[in-house]
């Protein structure tokens, strides 16, 4: 008999292979215990610590860890999602979707923009109408109601996690990293909110990371692939799309956007290995598509007739990612989820998603976008060409080290007239003054400003009348870049 000493309580719990067997009763106790010995500040700064031991591919450690917290995982609908692009939007969509056929639904995403508890939301249908019963069926009027993981919930489930850490370093297992921490906070998490799904982003890769500890998806999508990582994930798109494709089960099926001929030929063979069905979301039949300030319309066909959808997220690449959510969605309503074909339609022009190509003040215009990686470059620059036809750009840079960014400028620089680069806060960042050096070689003009604060003030100093300025590269500085123009707008309404 061990005893874990949780919010000042000692309780007892039978060991079995060295580890809690925990009841579910047990976990629903601890979570919902009103006293809680750990802070707020006290959650960030385990989570903090747990950074330091960086990122180790392997399932190990986390499977040993969920054991002794009861695998959650085991109890929830589980839709998981791999890819170097596109997974956020696709996972946003989607959720869209869930919610509008009136599905509770978790998400699990990473990295996050604005705020820490961005990492868990629960995505539901709110219904602001005047006659209900008239537009319930439609979704007219109805908009989502989107909630953060809540500050004593990070703390509930963390103090859970660390004693059960501290228990696996005391009997030799190696302390878990932080993401492996946040994956089973997830897990945890989502099986005490009781959502009816719960769609769950890969960190990197997929046969190895984290969240592939889950036996029994739903689905598995697969975004698509391109260079990244490659340190971790092989120096080819085989290699990468090796995997990605780790993430496909047996009894289940898998959905994949449009991918390099390379890439599709080790999704087919997986597939084929597990005897699961292998569906292509085809982005290329999408017709009609219409770019506005503010949305995109488009058509795709659903059996013998063209369905007509409109989506908020701008960008000419959120096309492919909605057509990958509706995909999955109709084949999870043939396999006998109640997602009707109205669900389907209106739900992703119910979504936001932050950070993506978003319009973040007017006046000069500027825009953020997450653009990180050769593919995602190149999908920034359609969306320029499209929207910005004969206007004058000004960019703001900054990125990871392990990043390939000469390609990223090859393909983004010639575009601008100003480049404007800074240093990211993250332990894994490219210093400005690196980045400068290689923009110059597309760009005639360009300024390294070392960080946030001095990158906007300097793209304000510059931008004249009918200019735009776009943030890319790294999600880590676009969350504090976007605090920073919204004080400057604020301050200029109040003066």
């Amino acid at each position: 008999m061990n005893v874990i000493n949780i919010n000042g309580k000692l309780i007892s719990a039978y060991t079995e292979n060295r580890g809690y067997e925990v009841s579910n009763l047990l976990i629903q106790y601890m979570i919902t215990a009103r006293s809680m010995n750990m802070t707020y500040d006290e959650a960030m700064k385990f989570i903090k610590k747990a950074e330091g031991l960086g990122s180790i591919p392997g399932l190990e450690t986390i499977t040993e860890l969920l054991r002794r917290i009861g695998n959650p995982q085991d109890e929830l609908n589980i839709i998981h999602v791999a890819g170097t692009n596109g997974k956020g939007s696709t996972i946003s969509f989607l959720s869209g979707i869930l919610a509008a056929a009136g599905y509770r639904t978790g998400i699990y995403i990473s990295p996050v923009v604005f705020s820490y508890r961005e990492k868990l939301q629960i995505i539901t249908l709110d219904h602001y109408t005047d006659d209900f019963e008239k537009n319930k069926d439609s979704n007219q009027n109805n908009i989502l109601h989107v909630e953060y993981i809540s500050e004593e919930d990070v703390c509930r489930t963390l103090e859970i996690i660390k004693s059960a850490c501290n228990d696996m370093t005391n009997e030799g297992y190696a302390h878990p990293t932080v993401f492996e921490i946040e994956t089973a906070m997830a897990f945890l998490y989502m099986k005490y909110q009781q959502v009816d799904f719960l769609i769950l982003e890969t960190g990197m890769g997929g046969r190895l990371d984290a969240t592939n500890v889950i036996r029994h998806p739903v689905c598995s999508i697969l975004t698509p692939v391109s260079m990244d990582h490659m340190q971790y994930l092989g120096n080819t798109l085989e290699q990468i799309a090796y995997e990605k494709a780790g993430i496909m089960k047996s009894n289940s099926f898998a959905v994949t956007s449009l991918q390099a001929p390379e890439v599709l030929s080790v999704f087919k063979f997986k597939a084929a290995e597990l005897n699961i069905p292998l569906f292509t979301a085809d982005s290329s039949k999408a017709e009609n598509v219409r770019y506005y300030d503010g949305y995109t319309t488009f058509e795709y066909p659903d059996a013998n007739k063209h369905e007509k959808y409109s989506i908020q997220m701008l960008g000419s690449y959120q096309v492919q990612n909605a057509i990958t959510a509706i995909t999955t969605a109709r084949y999870m309503g043939s396999m006998g989820y109640a997602i009707s074909e109205n669900a389907i339609k209106s739900g992703p022009g119910l979504v936001r998603w932050q950070g993506r190509f978003e319009k973040i003040a007017a006046s000069p215009d500027i825009y953020i976008d997450g653009a990180h990686n050769e593919k995602a470059a190149l999908n920034l620059r359609d969306s320029i060409e499209i929207y910005f036809t004969n206007r004058r750009l000004i960019f703001i840079i900054g990125v990871l080290a392990d990043k390939d960014y000469q390609c990223m400028l090859r393909i983004l620089a010639p575009l601008a007239d100003t480049m404007i680069t800074l240093t990211p806060d993250n332990n894994r960042a490219l210093p400005s003054y690196m980045l400068a050096a290689c923009a110059k070689l597309y760009c005639g003009k360009v300024y390294d400003e070392r960080d946030i604060e001095h990158a906007i003030e300097r793209a304000y100093i510059e931008a004249k009348t009918g200019d735009v300025i776009i943030a890319f590269g790294s999600l880590s500085f676009l969350g504090s870049l976007k605090s920073i123009v919204k004080a400057r707008k604020d301050e200029r309404n109040n003066g």
